[in-house]
């Protein structure tokens, strides 16, 4: 892959992992409440998510996808129903309650799997790795050794669009100290969370 290729594929993609969306949301909700270190540790849920789409890309498998329209609504529909249940708990969220929690693996857990779930149930996620990451590959090469690369790249952009959300949250957090600040602030999340479910019901194949 040559550097001119590169040159256009990096600032593009960082775009697109930088663009708001559910899951920084939720990187930005997790490190208000747990802390910049857990928000970043659970972003790893959402790195195995989208490593699985671009191995579907990579594979062809996408088309499934594009030429089901059952298949895209029932992933469509699990998970825009996921994001509404994740709004309803930040809506139902105690003010009052101590967020910070430490040490618990099995929250880590939760976390890594909350974030997973919320990349998962996108199918307009493995469309666009369909749609954007085979704009950048040499058809004259090996194709597999190409996604490999991009697909690298693309997920160590990923990490670093975690770590900044996630340290927006955490300055987020002590604007929020006070219960009626934590309050506003979940039920801000838990409206733009109800939004992308909306959004991703509204969705259809390009």
């Amino acid at each position: 892959m040559d550097l001119a290729t590169l040159a256009i594929f990096l600032p593009a993609c960082f775009a697109l992992n930088m663009a708001p969306g559910p899951n920084n949301l939720l990187s930005v909700s997790n490190a208000t409440r747990y802390g910049y270190r857990r928000a970043c540790m659970a972003g790893i849920g959402r790195l195995f998510a989208f490593a699985g789409m671009i191995a579907l890309a990579a594979a062809g498998l996408s088309v499934v996808l594009q030429t089901s329209e059952w298949l895209f609504s029932a992933i469509k529909i699990i998970g825009a129903g996921y994001l509404l249940y994740l709004a309803w708990q930040l809506w139902r969220a105690d003010p009052h309650a101590q967020d910070i929690v430490t040490g618990a693996t099995a929250g880590m857990v939760a976390l890594a799997r909350q974030e997973f779930f919320v990349a998962a149930g996108n199918p307009k996620a493995i469309l666009l790795f369909t749609a954007f990451l085979p704009q950048f590959v040499d058809p004259t090469r090996p194709i597999a050794g190409q996604f490999a690369v991009l697909g690298t790249l693309f997920l160590l952009l990923e990490w670093i669009a975690i770590s900044a959300y996630a340290y927006m949250g955490l300055h987020m957090r002590r604007w929020f100290a006070e219960p009626r600040g934590k309050r506003i602030f979940n039920r801000c999340c838990a409206g733009l969370l109800s939004a992308a479910a909306s959004v991703l019901l509204l969705a259809k194949r390009a």
